[in-house]
């Protein structure tokens, strides 16, 4: 375990708006940062100390990057696993490693990690061919929900299917590549447990929050989620045993199905600091940002305590453009410095402070 000290360079991979944040909370800390992507104008770009632009495929590049860096971590979850292996054959330390990269970004590798280490998911099957879905389709039942294994996101990448006249347009509509079909989950409500897990092995939880989506992309998280206290302890000792599993360094998010008596079904995980945990800076004492940097470089992790109830409310599209002086009392605006608004891009967020806590 190695101890990065403030002063000390911190290397992104990837330029949107969680790179952003986390350069600002990595900047607060005393560290420069620098950004590498492929974008010209990429939102964390413009923060950082030094904008690397390249593929993720220019192996002197990202070479280069990681020597100039004393650690470097990611911002999303859809960087190439030989990427990951460029950057750890230099010796720079990264966090989190390509073993949480890989497991995350195939959704039927991801499943069957988690049922092995005794996280519930879903009932699911493997479909390779759309001859396989009818089958699967007649054992899961109806509904049940079609899913890329790559690269899927706020919605992307699915189709449902009610009946068997539905499936060959389902499979059109997931551009016929591998996939998984889920059943249908009969869920109360959604949560997601932020978890950070430090080099040193110390790991650290916030309260859940209460997920809601509209089409397919997060609309609010709203802590506390209103479940009881021993789903809740249940979701993060769950969240815990899977970044112990993976090794995991750095923040991760697992998404959880709840179902009416209280049972959990994990939906996904993402290896990196997550939309529905934009609220823990404004809310809690260390918020997820500052407690990835802290994670990745060997620091104490900080206190989660919450400091106040909060709904964070994802501004997309049009809404991104919302003007400080329509906020309420207690709102803090955040927006991701995006040039352009278009329907479903997440541009912003504001989280709303509610009642002060005093446990």
């Amino acid at each position: 375990m190695t101890l990065v000290a403030p002063g000390s360079v911190i290397g992104i991979l990837g330029g949107g708006q969680l790179g952003r944040m986390l350069a600002g909370a990595a900047q607060r800390l005393g560290f420069d940062v620098d950004i590498y992507c492929p974008e010209e104008d990429a939102p964390a770009a413009r923060v950082c100390r030094q904008h690397w632009k390249g593929t993720y495929t220019d192996a002197a590049l990202l070479a280069e990057f990681a020597r100039a860096c004393d650690v470097v971590t990611l911002e999303f979850e859809n960087i190439p696993v030989s990427a990951a292996a460029i950057i750890e054959s230099t010796g720079t330390p990264l966090h989190p490693g390509p073993r949480s990269l890989s497991m995350s970004q195939d959704r039927a590798e991801e499943k069957a990690f988690l049922n092995a280490i005794g996280i519930a998911t879903a009932e699911y099957r493997l479909i390779d061919a759309e001859a396989d879905i009818g089958p699967a389709f007649a054992e899961l039942g109806a509904p049940a929900l079609l899913k890329t294994r790559r690269e899927g996101y706020d919605g992307k990448g699915q189709a449902w299917i009610r009946t068997a006249q539905d499936i060959a347009g389902a499979w059109r509509q997931v551009s016929q590549v591998p996939c998984v079909l889920e059943a249908a989950v009969p869920f109360e409500r959604e949560i997601s447990v932020l978890v950070a897990r430090s080099s040193r092995g110390e790991t650290k939880t916030w309260a859940p929050p209460h997920n809601v989506h509209l089409d397919g992309i997060l609309s609010t998280s709203t802590v506390p989620s209103g479940l009881p206290r021993d789903v809740e302890h249940d979701a993060r000792e769950q969240a815990i045993m899977l970044v112990d599993a993976l090794g995991h360094v750095g923040v991760l998010a697992l998404e959880f199905f709840v179902l009416p008596d209280g049972t959990l079904l994990a939906n996904e995980f993402a290896p990196r600091v997550h939309n529905s945990g934009h609220w823990t800076p404004e809310a809690c004492q260390t918020g997820q940002f500052e407690q990835h940097i802290r994670a990745i470089c060997g620091w104490p992790l900080g206190d989660t305590r919450r400091l106040f109830d909060a709904e964070m409310v994802n501004l997309i599209g049009e809404a991104g453009l919302v003007e400080p002086d329509h906020l309420e009392p207690g709102d803090v605006l955040t927006l991701y410095g995006k040039r352009e608004a278009r329907p479903g891009r997440k541009m912003g967020h504001i989280t709303r402070r509610l009642n002060p806590r005093r446990d």
